[in-house]
């Protein structure tokens, strides 16, 4: 009974994806379900039955060896089954109750009274204690921040500072199955690799750009539904500034919330996504309307992006199946799967991605999950797929979106670092911002050039500048005694 009521609650999801091709019955079967009601012969083709066995033609099997009767009993059995799993009324919750009459009913996201604190003037406010600790790297003093940046508190402070981008964190991982991904945005701010000069271009992003930490969006740990629908207030607070709010997750069931909160500030339709993950995150039929798992389909769903405009980068793995690639085609969805990259190679997909995101001149958001990079170079996710990008791969593409579009937010999702002993997770995910917060960078500072890479790192030019520098005494003189402090040795 257990194995049949688990099955069920499997097939109640895939149950409400149409069969366009009914399976051919074979003849040696066809004899022994003549006695079939319409409706037992009807579920006998039905995807519930498919999900039982397998496939149709281990189902078919299967019954072939039976006797009319025990297939009758089969079918019945299955079907109710099917019926068990679906909402009864008289039985079970259509809604999770809680106490409105609860004095302190929404005290998880009680802003602090700013008259609390001491009279201050609006603006950025610095944490290191050291001159140079900003922008340090690994080797910050101070309290840790994202990318080593000043605190903003309010909606004022990113006003008075004129911030560019917004750095805040949404530690949510109650969308997945898999627990961890709400120390995301802890482990990226106490680990380096979001901050400094990035060598493809030779732009600092931190200093063409005004860049904050927001802190924390407050996260009520029994209701992902409550904590999603305050991160989309957060997230329209940051936008409405004029500041880029950068999300750093969290699971990507956070990706609906923060596309709402852009649209509400925007206006729904007007930009496209980039979708960087390994799975199409577009599943529905599910209890759940918030998961880390249908995001995309919700925001579809309910207007905020149009299908035409969203891309799909890096899918691959067991999910989605048929239907998934045939409602992305549907609905105009445009995918690059790993067997496109396959098929074509990377530099070919990536530069028909970006052409993709161009073509529509809407602005743009930039969702990705880490694990869409290879599990050699992120293991710390809740959901690792064989066969991804790699950081190589990753950190173009990202730098040019946020480069040659204009950016309305970008999100990192479903860094899990509990499930990393090392660094390596935390530091990936901090370069893939930076490679974000450097293409943002670029755009501000004016370069336009698809696919600017920096004639400094590209090209040393030798013979020329070693001579040139030669001629004009720029050269490095040679001293033996360089390591004596330029003292000569006592005779």
């Amino acid at each position: 009974m257990l194995g049949i009521l688990l099955c069920a609650t499997v097939i109640s999801s895939a149950a409400v994806v149409a069969q366009n091709d009914k399976p051919a019955i074979p003849p040696a079967l066809e004899a022994k379900i003549k006695g079939l009601t319409k409706a037992q012969r009807d579920f006998l083709t039905s995807d519930p039955a498919e999900m039982f066995a397998g496939s149709y033609d281990k189902l078919f099997a299967r019954l072939t060896t039976k006797t009319p009767q025990e297939i009758a009993a089969y079918i019945d059995g299955a079907m109710a089954a099917v019926e068990a799993a679906k909402f009864n009324p008289k039985t079970d919750m259509a809604a999770i109750p809680l106490d409105t009459e609860n004095e302190n009913f929404n005290g998880w996201k009680l802003r602090r009274p700013q008259g609390l604190e001491a009279k201050r003037e609006p603006g950025p406010i610095e944490l290191s204690y050291y001159a140079h600790g900003r922008g340090a790297g690994m080797y910050a003093g101070g309290i840790a921040t994202f990318a080593g940046a000043p605190v903003a508190i309010y909606p004022e402070d990113l006003i008075a500072g004129k911030v560019d981008v917004a750095i805040v964190g949404a530690p949510l991982d109650m969308g997945s199955g898999y627990r961890g991904a709400k120390g995301g945005p802890s482990a990226m701010r106490n680990q380096y690799g979001a901050g400094g000069v990035d060598m493809y271009t030779m732009i600092d992003p931190d200093k063409e750009l005004n860049i904050v930490d927001y802190g924390d969006i407050a996260i009520d740990n029994m209701s992902t539904e409550r904590s999603v629908q305050h991160v989309r207030e957060r997230v329209a607070e940051i936008a409405k500034t004029g500041a880029i709010p950068f999300i750093v997750g969290g699971d990507h069931s956070l990706e609906y919330a923060d596309v709402a909160g852009l649209a509400d500030v925007h206006g729904k339709g007007s930009f496209g996504v980039v979708h960087f993950d390994s799975h199409y995150d577009a599943g529905k039929g599910g209890v759940h309307f918030i998961t880390h798992g249908a995001p995309v389909y919700r925001a579809v769903k309910e207007g905020h992006v149009q299908g035409k405009n969203y891309i799909q980068v890096g899918l691959r793995g067991s999910w989605p199946g048929k239907e998934g690639f045939e409602w992305m085609r549907d609905n105009g969805v445009r995918y690059h799967a790993m067997p496109e990259v396959e098929k074509s190679g990377w530099q070919a997909v990536m530069e028909r991605a970006l052409k993709e995101a161009r073509e529509s001149g809407k602005k743009l958001y930039v969702s990705f999950d880490v694990d869409v990079l290879d599990p050699a170079f992120i293991p710390g996710t809740g959901t690792p797929v064989a066969g991804g990008l790699t950081m190589r791969e990753a950190i173009p593409i990202v730098r040019r979106l946020c480069a040659e579009n204009e950016l309305v937010g970008f999100e990192i999702v479903e860094l899990a670092p509990v499930l990393d002993p090392t660094y390596r997770s935390a530091l990936n995910a901090n370069t893939i911002m930076h490679a974000c917060l450097t293409g943002v960078a670029m755009r501000r500072k004016g370069i336009t050039q698809a696919g600017y890479l920096s004639e400094l790192t590209t090209e040393h030019g030798q013979p020329y500048y070693g001579e040139k520098a030669a001629k004009e005494g720029k050269a490095e003189k040679i001293d033996p005694d360089f390591a004596r402090g330029g003292r000569r040795p006592r005779t």
